[in-house]
């Protein structure tokens, strides 16, 4: 009768320890969303890295955010000192390419229509629409597993939010349906107190703010083609043309099949002064920038090159993994 005592105690035991540990989880989880919801403004930084393939970008990411949806997000890629900004105010959402003396102006419901791993809101939001969100417990606080929505990109299915005891998230992981991690953010200090200037996020401020004294030199040549390694089944390169141009060149990749589409790398022209480029697409991270996607329409900038990929019958999911596969190495015709 005495071992059946202790056994009952053992088991209810357990049963308490795990609910208490659960409402602790849960308990975490709220402090987290309710910090995010409250504050008018943060400040965040750390480190992104996105896989593609066998290649690895890295950048350093800077966030600040105002209340009434104002949204300043730093990319400098770590290999090139590329930099870029994503700028949202009541004017409309902006990539700036400072080096370029370039923005482009997008009418875009960024940063709400997607998945975003270096913005609180987003990280929030995902969480909210996940009624089977996973919660679970470490040494540091609690990793929440939700669903994603990378619209672009099915291939990102699920994310894990590390949140740490003082409910503030230190990492978050991205996966694909293999539960390989293909996007990584490591926070390194998010502040809830900070103060921004009136023209903290201002498109002309930021412009003068973040202009080099020496602006991006490109090529007057295209030296070296690149080519897509990943084709639609049926899909080959059948033509490839190289046209001169008052600044620059263009080369026309052609590709026939069952899926026909057309690849196009020129020199970039830059103006002395400033320009703000009109697109009706959405920004995305792509390869080593930031890059416009369309219906049928993917485009970015890269190292002094402009690349339009372009097709009437391909998604833009199928454009992107062809966009992301691209390479220096020729392929057959």
């Amino acid at each position: 009768m005495k071992r059946k005592v202790i056994l009952i105690v053992g088991v209810l035991s357990v049963f308490l320890l795990s609910g208490c540990f659960g409402k602790k989880s849960e308990n975490l989880l709220e402090k987290f969303k309710k910090q995010v919801s409250k504050n008018e403004s943060y400040y965040l930084s750390g480190d992104l890295e996105i896989v593609n393939h066998e290649d690895i970008y890295s950048y350093v990411v800077e966030v600040a955010y105002k209340k009434d949806n104002q949204f300043r997000v730093e990319l400098k890629n770590k290999t090139n000192d590329h930099e870029q900004i994503i700028l949202k105010n009541s004017e409309g959402v902006f990539v700036l390419t400072p080096s370029l003396n370039k923005s482009f102006k997008f009418q875009s419901d960024w940063p709400y229509n997607s998945s975003q791993s270096y913005l609180l809101q987003t990280l929030v939001t995902d969480i909210e629409n996940d009624e089977n969100r996973k919660v679970e417990e470490n040494e540091e606080g609690i990793i929440v597993t939700t669903k994603t929505n990378y619209s672009n990109n099915k291939s990102l299915v699920s994310q894990k939010i590390y949140i740490d005891k003082d409910a503030n998230v230190t990492k978050v992981e991205v996966l694909d349906k293999d539960g390989t991690s293909k996007i990584k953010m490591s926070f390194a200090d998010i502040d809830y107190d900070t103060k921004f200037d009136e023209n903290y996020f201002d498109l002309n401020s930021n412009m003068q703010a973040s202009k080099t004294d020496k602006l991006e030199q490109t090529e007057k040549s295209i030296n070296d083609i690149v080519y897509p390694m990943f084709l639609p089944t049926n899909t080959r390169l059948s033509g490839e043309n190289k046209v001169a141009k008052t600044d620059g060149e263009r080369v026309i990749l052609t590709f026939t099949g069952e899926k026909p589409f057309t690849f196009v790398q020129e020199n970039v022209g830059i103006t002395d002064s400033y320009e703000t480029i009109t697109t009706f697409g959405e920004p995305q991270m792509l390869l080593d920038t930031i890059g416009i996607v369309e219906d049928k329409t993917v485009s970015w900038i890269s190292e002094g090159v402009e690349y339009y990929l372009t097709s009437e019958v391909m998604s833009k999911e199928e454009l992107l993994e062809v966009a992301s596969s691209i390479a220096t190495v020729p392929i057959e015709k």
